[in-house]
């Protein structure tokens, strides 16, 4: 695994676009922020392409949608900045067969990216209202292929279990037991590692029988995971 450093929350300048731009916005942001920073997965830059990013943001910053950083989408959660998006994506090497487990649903934006690349999504968001939005989101852009769970994603989904890979959306400060139960061996889990209110480390964790191999990808920050994450083991 590479290492990559870059600027987590580096703005560009950026202009609201109107309805009509929203695909050429899309584009710029993908061979601007995403492919000219190292992303090479071809299936990777084309849902990047393809899903419509501005549906999952909020209308009062919907302007913003195709920027270089993370926006608000409500109950004090995030969209994540397209490039920390693309290289969780890219990095976990993701099949068209496979099931993926993620956690922290939020807007649902990620979850669409990862239903157009493999065969199961199952993803699990704890506040209900941002499940609601989401639910109907993914619906009206036909992810028929993922199941959206309201629930603490620190038990993670047992009954759906093992899982190909897991993506965690917030940070933790340990890796949570049950989710490293329920990954298949020789299952990746993606996840922001580290002080859940400071910088975090980007990892890339692979599941070979008792052990693991911790790949270091980068520095980010990400909101932490409540509920359970949040008391501690």
């Amino acid at each position: 695994m590479r290492l990559v450093m870059v600027p987590l929350l580096v703005a560009i300048s950026v202009t609201v676009a109107p309805a009509q731009d929203w695909e050429k916005a899309r584009r710029a942001m993908v061979d601007d922020q995403i492919a000219a920073r190292g992303i090479r997965d071809p299936r990777v830059i084309a849902v990047m392409r393809e899903v419509p990013r501005h549906l999952f943001v909020p209308a009062d910053v919907r302007g913003q949608s195709y920027a270089d950083y993370p926006l608000p989408i409500g109950e004090g959660q995030t969209i994540s900045q397209p490039y920390i998006v693309a290289l969780m994506t890219e990095s976990l090497g993701l099949r068209d067969g496979e099931k993926v487990l993620e956690i922290g649903t939020g807007s649902g934006y990620q979850s669409a990216i990862l239903s157009r690349l493999v065969r199961t999504v199952v993803t699990i968001e704890i506040r209900k209202l941002l499940s609601d939005r989401a639910s109907a989101l993914l619906a009206s852009q036909g992810c028929r292929n993922v199941t959206l769970i309201n629930a603490d994603g620190y038990y993670g989904d047992p009954k759906e279990a093992p899982f190909d890979c897991i993506m965690i959306t917030a940070s933790v400060n340990h890796v949570p037991p049950p989710l490293l139960q329920q990954l298949k061996d020789g299952g990746r889990m993606i996840l922001p590692l580290g002080n859940p209110f400071s910088y975090q480390e980007l990892v890339l964790i692979t599941k070979k029988g008792s052990d693991i191999v911790v790949d270091h990808i980068t520095g980010v920050l990400f909101v932490p995971l409540t509920g359970k994450a949040l008391e501690g083991r």
